[in-house]
């Protein structure tokens, strides 16, 4: 596979990178995300905390494979504007009861994103800070910074268990358990167990153990034994017959089975690892559109459009209006989650499927014009560009990239 990590690398130096890295505020910190869908026009200069958080990540993920010689550029550029987007977070991301708040002006005012409810309104954004901070820390040695992370990381954990987390944009329905808490958390608690271990630190077992045991979570409450990764759970046993609990988030589940199975390598347990691949394998025949290729953003359980009696709220809406749109990030979750699967099982198999995809994607998201450059994020099920607003007016500056650098890291160990 040695012509994919060619293609990877070309790609994240001549297609990727160099869009976000113009797009980063040289004098305060931080990057600008919210561009129309095209990348051609900054519609405003609000930084929302969890786009932050993720950038650091990519920002120090880079470096760390520039001085591995995994990519070329300046390393020295990108952990500089990685320590002035932590110092730009640090100075003004919290709030006095040690929450993140949701998105900042450009200069670092807290703006309420939703009239009278707030400033932290979403405890994924708090999330995305520790990811950042973790992978800052880990590249840097900074301790001061890894302490914040996982005084952050400890912050959110007593909110979960108090009942004490808001999700906007799109609340988690009153009497169901989503899939999406263990699965963030078990995502945040393996990257932030990886820094804390560089650093010999105390609590690096004790976070690595609490990583196991979200991983564990979604295993054994949220895989159903048909390979599905459910992404709600009703209270209520007379709700399994509702469109949320019918649903499925192909690009979730292959999301979070990637974490579940590196977490899994990295223990030991060959169970989940075998899990994992099931649920991957599964997840992309539910989600493979077979009419125009690509995946679905939400499918039934019994594959297609989603289905189930509708009880009213967001999600909901969110689920039944966008379930046939084609959306960039589940499409660069599949493409790591199937070369890993490949690389773990050895099934040729996840292979094929990968070639599948991979010429779906590289034919439908690359911005055409090489001006411009990144994807065009969200498209029809035609595969058409809409102008449409997927959970923040941003473009991502984290799915695409971070799939292409750790497929980078993957393709290199062959």
């Amino acid at each position: 596979m040695k012509h994919l990590l060619s293609f990877y690398q070309e790609h994240a130096e001549q297609v990727l990178l160099p869009f976000w890295l113009k797009a980063i505020d040289l004098e305060r910190g931080g990057v600008y995300t919210c561009f129309n869908n095209e990348g051609t026009q900054l519609v405003s200069t609000d930084k929302y905390t969890w786009s932050q958080g993720r950038f650091i990540w990519i920002l120090a993920q880079t470096a760390s494979m520039i001085d591995n010689k995994l990519l070329t550029g300046d390393a020295e550029f990108c952990m500089r504007n990685a320590r002035k987007t932590v110092d730009f977070l640090r100075s003004h991301v919290f709030l006095d009861n040690g929450n993140c708040a949701y998105v900042l002006t450009e200069v670092g005012g807290m703006k309420e994103a939703i009239p009278g409810l707030g400033y932290d309104i979403s405890f994924y954004a708090d999330c995305f800070v520790v990811l950042g901070f973790a992978k800052f820390a880990h590249g840097s040695k900074d301790a001061g910074v890894l302490q914040d992370a996982l005084r952050l990381y400890r912050r959110i954990i007593e909110r979960l268990a108090q009942g004490d987390v808001r999700s906007e944009p799109y609340p988690v329905p009153v009497g169901y358990e989503a899939h999406s808490v263990p699965m963030i958390m078990l995502n945040v608690a393996q990257e932030l167990a990886d820094a804390l271990d560089s650093f010999s630190h105390p609590e690096a077992q004790a976070v690595r153990a609490e990583a196991e045991s979200y991983m564990n979570t979604i295993m054994d409450r949220f895989y159903s034994g048909s390979g599905i990764i459910r992404e709600m759970l009703p209270m209520d046993e007379g709700d399994t017959d509702t469109l949320l609990t019918r649903h499925v988030t192909p690009g979730h589940s292959l999301e979070s089975m990637w974490f579940v199975m590196n977490e899994a390598l990295k223990i030991g347990n060959q169970q989940r690892v075998d899990q994992a691949a099931a649920v991957i394998e599964q997840a992309f025949e539910l989600g493979w559109d077979p009419e125009h290729g690509g995946l679905l953003r939400y499918v039934d359980r019994e594959g297609g459009e989603v289905r189930g009696r509708r009880t009213g709220g967001r999600y909901e809406q969110l689920v039944g209006d966008t379930w046939d749109m084609k959306i960039w990030w589940p499409h660069s979750e599949a493409l790591y989650a199937l070369l890993l699967a490949y690389k773990q099982t050895g099934e040729p198999h996840f292979y094929a499927k990968y070639e599948q995809l991979h010429d779906y994607v590289f034919r439908t998201f690359p911005h055409p014009d090489a001006g411009i450059g990144e994807w065009i994020q969200i498209r029809d099920r035609s595969g058409q560009p809409v102008q449409k607003m997927v959970a923040l007016p941003v473009k991502d500056p984290y799915h695409i990239l971070r799939n292409v650098l750790l497929t980078i890291e993957l393709l290199a160990e062959q």
